[in-house]
């Protein structure tokens, strides 16, 4: 009784907590500074909770906007002179909640809350914090705008809503959850030392949260936002007048140790070059609360997993791979330019390089300087150099202008390029972004200058929306550090959608119809007025159902002409001689697709898409009856295991006669056991096939096709080509935090070329093992 006293006497002396309900429109929320902290077990008994900002109100986000969420929210908040809290109560039907002991940011089939968090309070880029109910983290960044000029078109029509951030970069925050009766409840730290924000004694930070209910399908919003809004982030909340926040020092010194043995047949007998292990480290220093200096030496390879193979369905495109590199990730989204001028695996191997990203008075500024090994220069004596920069300004409500640099220096052989772009939002429904660019690379004493432009005008409507996309690049185009996919191209495109929405509670949520024309043109062609080389009616129609239920169809009528660039070494074998290779001028295309994706139920969730009909068989530039198709099938039988199965496959055959021209088939299974939330071991299997059949001229003499070895000056007959391997990648990992990790692994691949009798060889392997530890001082 003396100890309950005081603690009522305390409670009735002091004012009931604020309670903000979004609903409402009370989205400025002033969390109450305390000189205090709470233990983060994921129960939210500590006292300070109760004298915390309350959030209420949650509206639906998705699929459709502005509806009451059937399911209550409450999102506490306050902070500390050292860090922010956040906890998170979410009330459920019973047993429909679902969670999983997930590794870090692979929590995308679990229920979660993410928040997003736009400390310059300029709602154009967030760092965004989730967890799932047993406190399970992702987090990453988003920049909205940055990638709009490669979207449009494709089978999904346009999109809307809010951009998905990209979960790359990690940050240090404590977060643990657990389920209850009605629901469950989380509790989340988010240390003022992990953050980049204003240098004001006091600010006002921008807030959204987003709660994900996978029994239903739906996404809730504290802030009522709309999804037609062309900004997702300037519909934030804010958190007014945060006073005095304290990092003190920010210095992270994060060694690493890194050890390999490549394992290869030798002389008949298999040897492992096993070299010394290898030390690198990466340093972080918060020089401001708003500029952040990094720096690496020798940094680890970090191929944890090998990067999943790809279809290339075009084979005038580029495949892109993902960065996977801490360094590089740290401050990434300071870089993100639109058309992915800026691709850090450009840089293959540095032995050191810096940077510094942050933000200094409306203006976003990365830097970033790198010395790559010898190992990959054109003379193999010298080091590339790398130099890009980009800055982005603040321009009116949302709006922003931007430039970038790019350096890349190798020896004599230089590459520069230059490029400007920008932003524009007005109405809350329409943007424009634009983009200018000119590349001067010189090589062998010979220089070329090239320009790439785009443009890209987006209405979104809550019924009808619309989306015109201009862009070219011409064939000299270079960028030395950025991933440019297809040069000597330009492209028009025009998409119409239409949208129409169920009544609540309905099994169809939501539609949406759309029409997409395109025309793309050789660069030269385009510029000089010349017609289209290919040409693109596409209608689809995607439909959203409660539960989370997607599907789609679309019809693709297609031309595409001939490019003569393409089949430059192309030859027909007549007798002795060698007669020039000439397609025939246009070939025409009707494909249908049919699109699912299932929730999980019983955990087990599936996902399909299939591709089929009349397309184009690049390999003898001829028609050919084509099947595209992707299943996917993940399963979770207990919180701790996972198993995600996928199959693609990729088919040509030809019409004149249905022999086959080339086959893909890739099965892949991943299975993942997460014995703790810092603890989990992985096994990966990937078994890829490919056949190719003899080339003949198929669409008009049906001669044999042979190719010019440009090395040698002969001509190289097309023999058929039947492969397979087989890869699996082992994974022991302990990573208690971003920084400090355990990583055991074995990988090696088997191939059947080493046997006549087609019978599987081991062609390589390998172990590796990388250690560090995050000192945060």
């Amino acid at each position: 009784m003396n100890l309950v006293l005081p603690l009522v006497v305390a409670l009735l002396a002091t004012d009931p907590p604020a309670i903000y309900k979004g609903s409402e429109g009370a989205t400025a929320v002033t969390a109450p500074r305390l000189e205090a902290s709470a233990v983060i077990d994921g129960a939210l008994d500590d006292e300070v909770w109760t004298r915390a900002a309350r959030l209420s109100g949650f509206s639906q986000y998705a699929p459709n906007d502005g509806r009451p969420a059937e399911n209550e929210t409450e999102v506490l908040v306050w902070y500390s002179p050292t860090a922010i809290y956040f906890g998170i109560r979410a009330a459920a039907a019973p047993g429909s909640v679902r969670a999983t002991l997930a590794e870090r940011d692979r929590i995308d089939a679990d229920d979660w809350v993410q928040l997003y968090l736009t400390t310059f309070n300029d709602g154009r880029q967030a760092t965004v914090f989730g967890v799932n109910p047993l406190g399970v983290q992702m987090d990453g960044a988003l920049v909205e705008g940055t990638r709009s000029g490669q979207g449009g078109g494709g089978f999904g029509g346009l999109s809307a809503g809010r951009e998905t951030p990209d979960l790359s970069p990690d940050f240090v925050f404590e977060s643990k959850g657990r389920l209850t009766g009605d629901g469950y409840e989380v509790e989340i730290r988010i240390p003022f030392k992990s953050l980049r924000y204003q240098s004001r004694p006091v600010q006002d930070w921008g807030l959204h949260v987003i709660r994900r209910v996978q029994s239903s399908g739906h996404e809730d919003s504290w802030v009522p936002a709309r999804r037609t809004a062309s900004s997702f982030l300037g519909q934030s909340g804010t958190l007014v007048g945060l006073t005095d926040l304290r990092r003190g020092l920010v210095m992270d010194l994060n060694p690493v140790v890194t050890a390999r043995a490549d394992g290869a047949q030798h002389a008949g007998s298999w040897r492992y070059d096993a070299g010394a292990p290898e030390a690198g480290g990466n340093l972080r220093w918060g020089l401001t609360p708003n500029l952040t200096l990094n720096a690496t030496v020798n940094p680890d390879f970090s191929q944890v997993e090998a990067d999943a193979s790809q279809f290339q369905f075009d084979p005038r495109r580029a495949l892109f791979f993902a960065e996977k590199r801490p360094f590089f990730l740290d401050g990434s989204e300071y870089f993100s330019a639109p058309n992915n001028l800026v691709y850090s695996r450009r840089i293959i191997e540095p032995v050191v390089a810096a940077k510094l990203t942050g933000k200094v008075s409306g203006t976003s500024v990365a830097v970033l300087s790198a010395v790559d090994d010898t190992a990959h220069s054109l003379t193999g004596r010298d080091n590339p150099l790398y130099q890009i920069v980009r800055l982005q300004r603040d321009v009116g409500g949302g709006s922003r202008a931007g430039m970038l640099y790019t350096d890349r220096v190798d020896g004599s052989a230089t590459n520069r390029l230059l490029a400007g772009d920008a932003r524009i939002l007005w109405r809350k429904i329409y943007a424009i972004d634009l983009q200018a660019a000119v590349s001067r690379d010189t090589l062998d004493g010979s220089t070329t200058v090239a320009p790439l432009w785009s443009a890209v005008l987006n209405r979104s409507g809550r019924r009808y929306g619309f989306r015109l996309v201009a862009s070219g690049t011409d064939d000299d185009f270079r960028a030395g550090s950025g991933f440019v996919s297809r040069t000597g191209v330009g492209t028009v495109r025009m998409t119409n959608q239409v949208s129409a929405y169920g009544r609540q509670g309905a099994r169809l949520e939501r539609w949406t119809g759309d029409v997409t024309l395109e025309g793309s043109w050789q660069y030269d062609a385009l510029v000089n007025g010349r017609p289209a080389q290919d040409r693109k009616l596409h209608l689809n129609s995607n439909f959203t159902f409660r539960g989370g239920w997607r599907t789609g169809a679309s019809v693709l009528i297609e031309t595409f002409g001939y490019d003569e660039r393409l089949y430059a070494d192309y030859g027909l074998r007549d007798g002795d001689q060698v007669r020039p290779f000439t397609g025939v001028p246009r070939l025409p295309n009707l494909d249908y697709v049919l699109t699912l994706n299932t929730p999980r139920r019983k955990g087990v969730a599936a996902n399909v898409f299939l591709l089929w009909g009349k397309d184009d068989n690049f390999f003898e530039w001829a028609s050919s009856d084509i099947i595209f198709g992707t299943v996917g099938l993940q399963w979770r039988p207990t919180e701790r295991l996972r198993i995600d199965g996928n199959y693609q496959l990729q088919s040509y055959a030809r019409r004149t006669d249905g022999s086959l021209v080339s086959r893909r088939r890739i099965p892949r299974v991943r299975l993942e056991y997460q014995a703790t939330r810092a603890i989990f071991v992985r096994w990966v299997g990937e078994q890829n096939a490919y056949y190719q059949d003899a080339l003949r001229d198929d669409s008009r003499t049906e001669l044999p096709i042979v190719i010019l070895d440009r090395a040698s000056g002969t001509w190289r007959a097309t023999l058929p080509v039947r492969r397979r391997t087989f890869r699996q990648d082992v994974l022991f990992s302990y990573q208690p935090t971003p920084g400090t990790v355990v990583f055991a692994g074995y990988g090696s691949t088997f191939d059947d070329s080493r046997d006549p009798r087609r019978a599987w060889g081991r062609a390589r392997d390998g172990f590796f093992t990388k250690i560090s530890y995050l000192f945060r001082l």
